[in-house]
């Protein structure tokens, strides 16, 4: 088991790369802004779930598998920008939805799905957890595996806990443009931008990963 004091550099750690703009933020702000706090909540737990899924295959030493196949990088790399344009058209075509509406339990699923989907098909996500996670592993401390696991469950409740806030606000910032037929559509175009914007990252990423 990791020491209290690696847990607690650890977590210090984590909470400044959370503050970081990236793909899981503008997930659950996009969301959240389409679907209120519980759409912003919702994908918060969609990406605890892929957060927790990673974790197991750096335990499980599949993650280093996938990353030194060098096809695999752009497998999840392609159809990851492919997947998240199909979330920005269909955020343009949605027309009859608006906040004022509360978010139905397929929509809240189709939020969950998609927050999950886009961090696991993010190749630099799982060549993160490959690289950080083993930086405060002490093979003196015992079992390697155990001890990614924890390190693994500390990080994924700790981005848990910043995206449902980050939901919550943002789906209270939302809330201003209840009832507003314009604002609302404007609010899909960004949703829109933003999935656009995470797929043309996407398709850019470089493989090299910088710490």
């Amino acid at each position: 088991m990791p020491t209290l004091p690696t847990l607690l550099l650890f977590s210090f750690a984590v909470l400044g790369l959370m503050v970081s703009p990236g793909p899981n933020m503008a997930m659950v702000v996009s969301q959240s802004l389409s679907h209120g706090a519980r759409g912003g909540i919702v994908s918060a737990a969609g990406i605890f779930v892929a957060d927790l899924i990673m974790t197991l295959l750096v335990c499980a030493g599949v993650a280093t598998l996938v990353a030194t196949w060098p096809p695999a990088f752009d497998v999840l790399r392609y159809v990851g920008a492919f997947y998240l344009v199909w979330l920005a058209l269909q955020a343009l075509r949605r027309h009859q939805r608006t906040l004022a509406h509360t978010p139905t339990k397929a929509t809240l699923a189709e939020a969950f799905r998609s927050a999950t989907l886009v961090s696991l098909l993010n190749p630099k996500a799982l060549l993160f957890f490959l690289v950080f996670l083993p930086q405060f592993v002490d093979q003196q401390r015992g079992s390697v595996t155990l001890q990614l696991f924890v390190l693994g469950l500390v990080l994924s409740t700790i981005a848990l806990c910043f995206h449902a806030l980050l939901g919550v606000f943002s789906g209270r910032a939302a809330t201003a443009f209840r009832g507003r037929t314009h604002a609302v559509r404007w609010l899909d175009r960004l949703q829109a931008g933003l999935f656009f914007g995470l797929a043309i990252r996407l398709l850019f990423l470089e493989r090299q990963l910088r710490l």
